[in-house]
C-alpha cells in the first residue's frame, strides 16, 4: 500500500517500543511501535546507567522489492493530483514530521527509526510502468512522483529508479510532477528540460525553513535550504517550470520563516508556492512529539496547544478540506500570511496544465533480466 489513506479523528500516539536514543543523521529518535503490532513495550528504569556521549549511528538497510503494480489512485477531493508513483519505500531524509511515515506499518516495521533506516527499492518500477502506458485501454493522467516518499533520496543516486521511470515517461510523452527535497534532481535536467519545452513536466521544492541549524534538526539527510534554492535556480534556467512547498508548519518552530522562504524561493526563480499545516496521523503523532520533547523541551506544550487550535481540540483531525490547512484564527492568520506574501512576489499567476495530447503509446517489451543489475548494487 503507497498511500497513508484516511486517518480516524481519534487516533492517539503508538506507545514507544524502545527508550529514546539519538542517532546521528536521523529524524527520529525512537521506533514506535506500528499499530498492527501484537506486543507492547514501554521504558522503565532499570537502574542502570544511561549511556552518554556522541549520537550513536544507524546503518541504512535497503531491501529489492519486485512490485505488483507501480501507479496507485486516489479519489481524495483535497489532493491536487488522482495518480501518483513511489520509487521507494520509506526515506533516508529522515523528516520526522513526514506523513507517510505510518505506511511502514504495513510492511510491519516502525514508522519511526525503520521508517528512515529500513528502505525498500522498486526495482521493477520502469518495466511496470511501460507495462501500463502500454495497455490498449491506458488513459493518460498527469502522475505525480515522490509524494509519499523522496524519488530523489540518497540511494537514488546508485540505483537510479528514479531516472529510468523519467526516460519511459519520456518516451511516451506523458505528462507528470515531481516533488523532492534533494539537489540530485539537477542530474537528471537533460530529461527535464526537454520534458519542459513540451509542457510535460511540473518540479515542486519543499522548504521548510532557511535556518540549516532546523533543518538539520527536521530533515537530517536532506539537502540544506541553500542548496535547495540553488536547485530551484538551476531548474528555472534549464526551463523548468518550479514551485516551492512552504511545507508544513509548524506553529512556533518554523512558521516564522513562511515569508522569507517565499521571497528566497522567488528570487531563484520559483512560480508557484502552497503551505500546509503539520498532519499528524496515527503513530506520527508519537514520532513527532517525542522529537519535539527531545529537541524543544521548552515549547513542546505550546506546539501541540497551538496544533490542537487548529485541528478541533485534536491532535489531528484527518476530515477532507481541513487535514492540509485547519481551521480556526490561527488557521486564518496563516492563510492571510501567505495570499499578502505570494501577492507581493508575483507567485501563483500563471499555472498552465500539463499536456495530455502528446501521449504516444509505445509497444511493450519484455525485458528479462533489464532489472537484475540493480539487486547486485543492492548487496
Amino acid at each position: 500500500m503507497d498511500g497513508p489513506g484516511d486517518w480516524p479523528l481519534d487516533a492517539e500516539p503508538a506507545t514507544l517500543s524502545r527508550p529514546v536514543v539519538r542517532f546521528k543523521g536521523r529524524g527520529a529518535v525512537t521506533n514506535v511501535a506500528h499499530r498492527f503490532a501484537t506486543d507492547e513495550r514501554a521504558e522503565f528504569d532499570d537502574g542502570w546507567p544511561q549511556e552518554s556521549g556522541e549520537p550513536q549511528k544507524l546503518r541504512t538497510s535497503v531491501t529489492a522489492e519486485l512490485a505488483k503494480s507501480i501507479l496507485t489512485r486516489n479519489d481524495s477531493p483535497d489532493i491536487p493530483f488522482d495518480v501518483s508513483l513511489n520509487p521507494y519505500r520509506g526515506c533516508e531524509h529522515g523528516c520526522v514530521y513526514c506523513y507517510a511515515r505510518p505506511t511502514h506499518s504495513f510492511l510491519g516495521l516502525s514508522p519511526g527509526l525503520d521508517f528512515e533506516s529500513r528502505l525498500f527499492a522498486k526495482v521493477n518500477a520502469a518495466l511496470l510502468l511501460r507495462r501500463e502506458l502500454s495497455k490498449p485501454g491506458y488513459v493518460p493522467e498527469v502522475i505525480a512522483i515522490g509524494v509519499n516518499t523522496d524519488a530523489y533520496q540518497p540511494i537514488e543516486r546508485e540505483l537510479r529508479i528514479t531516472r529510468s521511470v523519467l526516460e519511459v515517461l519520456a518516451e511516451f510523452r506523458h505528462p507528470f510532477t515531481l516533488i523532492t527535497k534533494s539537489s540530485l534532481i539537477e542530474r537528471d535536467l537533460d530529461l527535464l528540460s526537454g520534458l519542459a519545452e513540451r509542457g510535460l513536466v511540473r518540479v515542486a521544492l519543499s522548504i521548510t525553513t532557511l535556518d540549516h541549524d532546523l533543518s538539520r534538526k527536521l530533515e537530517p539527510r536532506a539537502a540544506s535550504p541553500s542548496r535547495r534554492l540553488r536547485t530551484i535556480q538551476a531548474l528555472t534556467d534549464a526551463g523548468v517550470p518550479v514551485s516551492v512547498s512552504a511545507s508544513p508548519l509548524i506553529p512556533f518552530v518554523n512558521d516564522a520563516d513562511m515569508e522569507a522562504i517565499l521571497e528566497a524561493s522567488a528570487k531563484a526563480g520559483a512560480t508557484n508556492a502552497h503551505f500546509i499545516i503539520l498532519r499528524l496521523p496515527w503513530e506520527l503523532n508519537g514520532v513527532f512529539q517525542t522529537w519535539l520533547e527531545t529537541h524543544f523541551p521548552d515549547r513542546a506544550t505550546r506546539v501541540m496547544n497551538r496544533i490542537r487550535d487548529m485541528r478541533g481540540g485534536r491532535d489531528y483531525d484527518s476530515r477532507f478540506g481541513t487535514r492540509m490547512r485547519g481551521e480556526g484564527i490561527w488557521s486564518e492568520l496563516y492563510r492571510q500570511r501567505f495570499n499578502r506574501a505570494t501577492r507581493r512576489l508575483g507567485l501563483n499567476q500563471d499555472r498552465r496544465p500539463l499536456d495530455l495530447s502528446q501521449f504516444v503509446r509505445a509497444p511493450e517489451i519484455t525485458a528479462q533480466g533489464a532489472q537484475l543489475d540493480l539487486f547486485c548494487k543492492l548487496d
